[in-house]
């Protein structure tokens, strides 16, 4: 019996976020150091197999809340029940007959939750890729991203941007604009892969213990956004600027050149949104130890540039001893 797998990874964002959701421009790839996986399989009745993240027995109280904290209150299954439906709709209202075949669905992941590694829309893209491969469809890569976005925000009212989706999409590092002139309401902003050479030397580093949904970390940020209140609007105009300046040197081969650039991103995004102190405190460990620093996501997680394997393995030890963990993103793509 053949047996249909789609494949996603998560995501970091270099340089530009939040303002993928705001008309603004970002960079970003996927790593494969870890990955979602969802499996499709010919069966009877379409069943969808619950994962890890679903379980609803536990060994005592304080199993079930270690399982909220890791998981939150929602599992996989609403994110696959979403991309099912939204699949379904989009290919009906093309005029794609769906096959009266069913399926068992499941899935397995890796990708450290609520960190803002994108593990949710990993999920969701391994979703279409494996309905893609047992339907026998093809969905260009910016159709794919906005396919995925509208699962999130349209299905579950997950506030999200186009960015983690473009990213996982492409599978290799992308420049994307989202200004207003370039935006299409089919496929999106404009954007351009570009090879993962032109990047320099990238930490990832991430505090399990600091979990949180994008949901919390974005609360407000839109409705301040269309007000126009608390300078959001500027704040979402140099994160774009910072963008530009970044991809202008990796451009030049300069990437290198690119750390300042990235802290300073983290610091305007302090002057618009209520951070974790315990998020804070990561950057600022990374930066005593010389490296650049900045949230790759919406928190839990942070990313910048070093220097040499020296520096490494300091920021490495230094972080390990607040329960930190360091790696070196396999980034993705040519």
């Amino acid at each position: 019996m053949e047996k249909f797998t789609g494949i996603a990874f998560p995501r970091a964002a270099l340089v530009g976020n939040p303002s993928d959701g705001y008309h603004g421009k970002t960079i970003a790839f996927v790593f494969s150091n870890f990955q979602a996986e969802v499996e499709i399989e010919p069966s009877d009745l379409l069943e969808i197999v619950p994962g890890e993240r679903d379980n609803l027995t536990f060994s005592s109280l304080g199993e079930l809340v270690q399982g909220i904290d890791l998981y939150g209150y929602y599992g996989g299954i609403r994110l696959i029940k979403a991309a099912l439906k939204v699949f379904y709709t989009y290919f009906t209202r093309e005029g794609f007959k769906v096959p009266a075949a069913n399926f068992r669905i499941s899935y397995r992941s890796n990708i450290p939750n609520r960190l803002g590694l994108a593990g949710s829309s990993a999920i969701i893209t391994a979703t279409f890729r494996a309905l893609m491969g047992f339907y026998k469809v093809e969905l260009p890569p910016p159709l794919l991203a906005m396919l995925v976005l509208s699962v999130e925000t349209k299905e579950l009212r997950i506030p999200a941007g186009l960015q983690d989706r473009v990213a996982q999409a492409y599978e290799q590092p992308v420049f994307m604009n989202f200004s207003r002139e370039k935006f299409d309401p089919v496929l999106g902003g404009q954007y351009e892969p570009f090879p993962k050479s032109w990047l320099p030397d990238i930490y990832l580093a991430f505090d399990r213990g600091a979990a949180l949904g994008s949901e919390v970390s974005h609360a407000d940020l839109r409705e301040r956004f269309e007000q126009g209140q608390g300078g959001v609007r500027q704040a979402m105009h140099g994160f774009a600027q910072l963008t530009d300046q970044a991809m202008g040197l990796m451009r030049q081969g300069r990437g290198r050149e690119i750390g300042p650039l990235l802290d300073q991103n983290f610091e305007l995004r302090k002057t618009i949104m209520a951070l974790n102190p315990r998020d804070v405190r990561m950057v600022e460990l990374a930066r005593g130890c010389g490296v650049s620093a900045k949230f790759t996501g919406s928190g839990g997680a942070i990313i910048g540039t070093y220097e040499g394997e020296n520096q490494f393995n300091h920021l490495k030890t230094e972080m390990k001893k607040s329960g930190i963990e360091v790696i070196k993103p396999a980034v993705m793509g040519n």
